[in-house]
């Protein structure tokens, strides 16, 4: 048994073809294009990396992006300050529909503080406390998380194209942080699977994934999750990025799980695209909540 292979490349490529028609629409009908501004502090080249994408899908789905470079050898306060001063004007812009500041932020800085000073309506993110507290009660006019979001609508768009679904079925998150892991679970849990979550400290940990028929792994440490782990037949959603011997590979040792599942991510080219398109998304929809439009509909194609 080989896996099917869930392409999230190509999947996100689709998507943001869709995004680029509707912020079109968008921008015919009110005379601006959606607005996306996104501060990264320092240079990391990781973030670097990943702005330089968004920015680029951005612009190719006919969005206003900016990116607002803060300069890193500031003092901590000093930093702080600028950065709370350019979100206050964020907020206040007509433009700006969506505010990214790019994680993880220079050591000495207060990050709760600053994402808190996000107006949710613009946190695209979806890490304001506002907005988390939204997903936990189950209220859909919130903003959920781009990654766990991006797995969401591949699992459900591979199921769908089973004609099965997530409801009723066995899931194991693994991982439990506040930008993937928990909200991911709470994911789940809305579409009805049974849900447990875990971690690197959890006991039997191989024993509690075999019994998954949806793992995702997000623990961030390369090749974690070994073949043997993986249930015969089960769904692999790979979060993890790492780079091991100048590759990137994923927390799940990808050639054996393989063998296994019935259905799994590539990384790279699996979650990583998925979770730039649902940033597009979720900005398009705020851009439409704050022009009161009524926002588009994501369905599993």
């Amino acid at each position: 048994m080989t896996a099917t292979l869930i392409d999230g490349a190509s999947v996100a490529a689709s998507l943001v073809r869709r995004i680029a028609v509707l912020a079109s629409r968008f921008e015919a009908t009110t005379g601006r294009k959606p607005g996306l501004s996104v501060c990264i502090v320092g240079d990391d080249p990781a973030s670097a990396v990943y702005v330089r994408a968004k920015e680029k899908r951005a612009t190719s789905a006919g969005f206003e992006s900016r990116v607002l470079r803060k300069d890193a050898s500031l003092s901590p306060p000093q930093l702080q300050g600028d950065l709370l001063g350019t979100i206050a004007a964020l907020n206040a812009e007509e433009e700006t529909d969506g505010i990214l500041v790019q994680l993880p932020l220079p050591s000495g800085l207060q990050e709760r503080a600053i994402i808190e000073a996000i107006d949710p309506r613009k946190d695209v993110d979806g890490f304001h406390t506002e907005n988390s507290g939204k997903l936990l009660c189950g209220i859909d006019d919130g903003f959920v998380p781009c990654t766990p979001f991006g797995c969401l609508h591949l699992l459900k768009r591979h199921f769908s194209q089973k004609g099965e679904s997530i409801e009723g079925k066995r899931a194991l998150v693994l991982g439990r942080s506040n930008i993937v892991g928990k909200p991911m679970a709470l994911l789940l849990l809305a579409e009805h699977a049974s849900i447990a979550i875990a971690h690197s400290r959890s006991r039997d940990l191989p024993d509690l994934c075999r019994e998954a028929e949806i793992l995702v792994a997000a623990v961030g440490r390369a090749n974690f999750v070994q073949g043997d782990w993986i249930r015969q037949g089960a769904v692999v959603v790979d979060v993890g990025i790492n780079r091991e011997a100048g590759k990137l590979v994923g927390d799940v040792c990808f050639a054996e799980a393989q063998k296994k599942a019935a259905a799994i991510t590539p990384v790279p080219g699996g979650v990583g695209p998925m979770t730039i398109a649902m940033l597009l998304w979720n900005t398009l929809v705020s851009a439409h909540r704050r022009a009161q439009l009524p926002p588009p509909r994501l369905e599993a194609e």
